[in-house]
């Protein structure tokens, strides 16, 4: 077997993210999108040949040289500052050729005999874990196995099989179960692609109090994505409504009119209402209007007597 043929086991369930102050970046920056596993990153803008949004460019990622597609155009640090959550700058290394085009139209059937094999081999192992893709890399000679597990496994073994077969580098890279959505892609319950896989790879940390906040339903199965865990789009118009939330009285407390108390029910801040319950259970629906809060007493008034 030939020294130069290794194996790699890597976990990357919660990669460290590092600080966008850490890194010095050139002034011209452009946006990549790795083609395999949609994770975009930040890449120095090339000195000696130009790239433009929607172009196919061979960029030497944190998994080694692979093909990428252009996202948007230069982004300028002098005049947009330092990019937020940036873990790292890749290079360009050049535009990719129709050369390079077939070679991943080929690595894309020999993927799909790869992952066979590996599955097979998994099996014969008795591993528990999911296998969620494989992938050669365009211009590293690496074949990358991304799999899921609920627990770390031993399969040295494993690798050890795999590097006869294959005679090249192999990686095994565990992933999270939001990960493999972001790989695999798939339609949403909207009946449009994942967001991770076809929005952003960013991923929000998204809490049930999201959806509690904007009056969903906190069925498990209506706000859940495929991947099990809640859906990432709960994040996206929470700021909004954590916002508008602040103009309004809290739901369960009281609220005053002359000298009657009422009950906060119910908030709507899409039809700017709010519903109060009396004493005696009557229930109202009134415009945020007519509402207003006392500084000095510090309790909510309203401002209209409820009909």
């Amino acid at each position: 077997m030939s020294d130069e043929i290794t194996e790699d086991i890597i976990v990357d369930d919660e990669p460290e993210v590092a600080e966008s102050s850490d890194i010095v970046f050139p002034d011209k920056l452009i946006k990549v999108r790795f083609v395999h596993s949609n994770e975009s990153a930040m890449c120095a803008y090339p000195d000696d040949f130009d790239v433009k949004d929607k172009d196919y460019a061979i960029v030497d990622g944190k998994y080694g040289k692979d093909l990428a597609q252009v996202k948007g155009g230069i982004y300028l640090v002098s005049e947009r500052g330092k990019p937020k959550h940036v873990r790292d700058v890749y290079t360009i290394i050049r535009k990719a050729t129709d050369a390079d085009m077939k070679r991943y139209e080929v690595n894309c059937e020999r993927e799909k005999e790869a992952f066979k094999i590996c599955a097979q081999k998994i099996a014969d192992h008795k591993l528990e874990m999911k296998l969620v893709s494989a992938h050669y890399l365009l211009d590293d000679p690496k074949v990358m196995f991304f799999f899921t597990a609920d627990n770390r496994i031993d399969f040295r073994a494993l690798v050890k099989d795999l590097v006869v077969v294959f005679r090249i580098r192999i990686e095994l890279r565990q992933i999270g179960v939001r990960d493999e959505a972001m790989v695999c892609g798939g339609l949403g319950m909207c009946g449009r692609d994942y967001c991770c896989h076809g929005i952003t790879d960013k991923l929000r940390t998204v809490s049930i109090k999201m959806a509690k906040d904007q009056n969903l339903s906190l069925n498990s199965m209506k706000i859940s994505g495929a991947c099990g865990r809640l859906l990432c789009c709960l994040a996206y118009e929470y700021d909004f409504y954590a916002e508008e939330r602040k103009k309004y009285p809290n739901e369960g407390s009281r609220v005053v009119f002359e000298d009657k108390t009422y009950r906060v029910a119910e908030i709507n801040i899409l039809t700017k209402t709010v519903k109060i319950t009396a004493a005696d259970g009557a229930g109202f629906v009134m415009p945020i209007s007519g509402f207003m809060f006392d500084p000095e007493k510090k309790i909510w008034l309203v401002t209209e007597e409820p009909k």
